[in-house]
């Protein structure tokens, strides 16, 4: 392996190779072929996925100055080296499935990057010198221990796509509510208790994803005239007419077909047995997590277990969790504050999901 190893950065060496593979090479520390002499000045791409690295070499930028993009998916890094910010032409940063507890300031030095993915990691906080990144389009957080996102991200003015699922957000910035390219915001399965009033005000801001917060109550009006929540995990779908009625938990996805809108008529008021006994068994683990990790498919079917751990939805008006049916409020756009924008349209813009007939009687377009 190691001479296989030499032999590809030595070929790539001789032959000014711009891009150079070295995923799934069990690599322990960067090789130090490939730091040798004057490294590679011509190299500008560099794949190294599903290795075992802990950190990277302070001299990365002056054997490597011509990187463009830089590869780290699923290694065992623990902190980002000042190093990092000497790449000045990086545009793409994967850092995704590491052990990353630190990303230090000099991250806002690299003023061409676009693309940052540090999903996956243990991330308790991101350097306010986010900001700085000017050039940034997408910015991966998912799955972190994130308490807060710095409020300098809004001067990210090039920033299109952010994802912050599966952390332990309380609040999304006001200010990010002024990015002007930014097109979908995903912050499912956070804290959030509430949104900022001015969310979706923006006409770029098309796509937000904040299912699987319990305690959120209400949605602003202006993204009423969005796609909204209907991703559970953040993964990314195909939306369209027929699908808009879709709730994703992890691989589980159910699509619900146009007879629902039936749903939640004045005969229709009891709701199914299974239905009441998941929200009633979820109330009493969300009490006591430890009773959730100690069920078993013993006591419950599996699919039914995977579906407690993350419902399917929740209730925009009390966050009431909903397994297994939910009662969808269609509000057509002329109801909506952005109407005047989109004339002679009268299409369905945004489904309020609500968890009983009653519920559904009583919800407000104004709460």
């Amino acid at each position: 392996m190691a001479s296989e190893l030499c032999k590809a950065i030595s070929v790539a060496r001789l032959e000014r190779h711009k891009n150079l593979f070295l995923n799934y090479r069990n690599l322990e520390q960067f090789p130090r072929e490939l730091l040798r002499g004057e490294g590679l000045q011509h190299l500008q791409r560099l794949y190294m996925k599903r290795n075992s690295l802990t950190t990277l070499p302070e001299n990365l930028a002056q054997k490597l100055p011509n990187l463009v993009e830089l590869y780290l998916h699923s290694n065992n890094i623990v902190v980002i080296p000042e190093a990092i910010g000497s790449l000045v032409k990086l545009q793409c940063l994967d850092l995704s499935d590491n052990a990353l507890e630190i990303v230090c300031p000099e991250i806002g030095h690299l003023r061409a990057l676009r693309h940052l993915r540090l999903a996956n990691n243990q991330l308790r906080f991101l350097p306010p010198e986010v900001g700085e990144l000017k050039e940034l389009q997408t910015l991966d957080l998912s799955a972190n221990r994130l308490l807060a996102l710095p409020e300098r991200l809004h001067l990210c003015l090039s920033l299109q796509c952010l994802t912050a699922d599966r952390n332990r957000l309380r609040c999304v910035p006001r200010r990010l509510c002024q990015l002007p390219s930014l097109s979908e915001l995903s912050m499912a399965g956070n804290r959030l208790a509430f949104l900022p009033l001015d969310l979706g005000r923006s006409r770029e801001l098309q796509y937000v994803f904040v299912d699987n917060n319990a305690h959120l109550q209400g949605l602003p009006s202006y993204l009423y005239n969005k796609v909204v929540g209907c991703s559970g995990c953040g993964a990314p779908f195909q939306v369209s007419e027929a699908k808009l009625l879709a709730f994703s938990s992890g691989p589980l996805t159910v699509f619900l077909p146009a007879e629902v809108k039936a749903v939640g008529t004045e005969q229709d008021t009891v709701l199914p047995l299974q239905e009441l006994v998941m929200r009633t068994l979820h109330r009493a683990c969300s009490r006591a997590p430890k009773d959730l990790d100690g069920l078993s498919p013993v006591s419950l079917p599996r699919s039914l277990l995977e579906l407690l751990r993350c419902p399917l939805g929740h209730c925009h008006r009390c966050g009431e969790p909903m397994f297994t049916i939910v009662y969808p409020k269609l509000f057509p756009l002329r109801e909506t504050p952005m109407a005047g924008l989109h004339q002679g349209r009268t299409a369905v813009s945004f489904v309020a999901c609500c968890c009983s007939a009653g519920c559904l009687q009583t919800f407000d377009l104004l709460s």
